[in-house]
């Protein structure tokens, strides 16, 4: 695994910007990198597209929000980065086998794509998903 320290930043970026728009061009931008190197890197290092990365975590934040508030569903369908509550609900039946509404009428939060942390030590890198041993996400 290469590059592991730029995947750390490309995980960090993401996680703090996932209520933004986060396009391979504007990821690169921020971290003064090619998009072409950014997607590779990301790649090769986690096993998961780019995009597909973002758009499990912005449907796993939208389920948590279903499952933990009353807010609108179109709402939640926007700040999940879906130009209508149609795309949105195609997206997300896609990945939790239900409709928003059937998943809130459930009211449990079961993430699909947890938040990847990489631990570095020396030459050694573990891919965990989710806190584990108390490493703050």
């Amino acid at each position: 695994m290469k590059d592991k320290s730029i995947t750390k930043r490309i995980l960090s970026y993401i996680e703090d910007n996932l209520d933004k728009e986060l396009s391979l061009d504007k990821i690169a931008q921020e971290l003064s990198y090619s998009k072409f190197y950014i997607a590779r890197t990301f790649k090769d290092n986690t096993g998961i597209t780019l995009y597909k990365y973002i758009q499990g975590r912005r449907l796993d934040e939208a389920a948590r929000k279903l499952a933990e508030t009353e807010r609108p569903i179109v709402e939640i369908a926007f700040e999940a980065g879906y130009a209508s509550q149609q795309a949105f609900t195609q997206a997300f039946r896609l990945v939790y086998i239900c409709t928003p509404q059937e998943y809130r009428r459930a009211g449990v939060f079961l993430p699909k794509q947890s938040r990847i942390n990489m631990c570095m030590e020396k030459d050694y890198v573990n891919l965990s998903f989710g806190c584990t041993r108390g490493q703050a996400a």
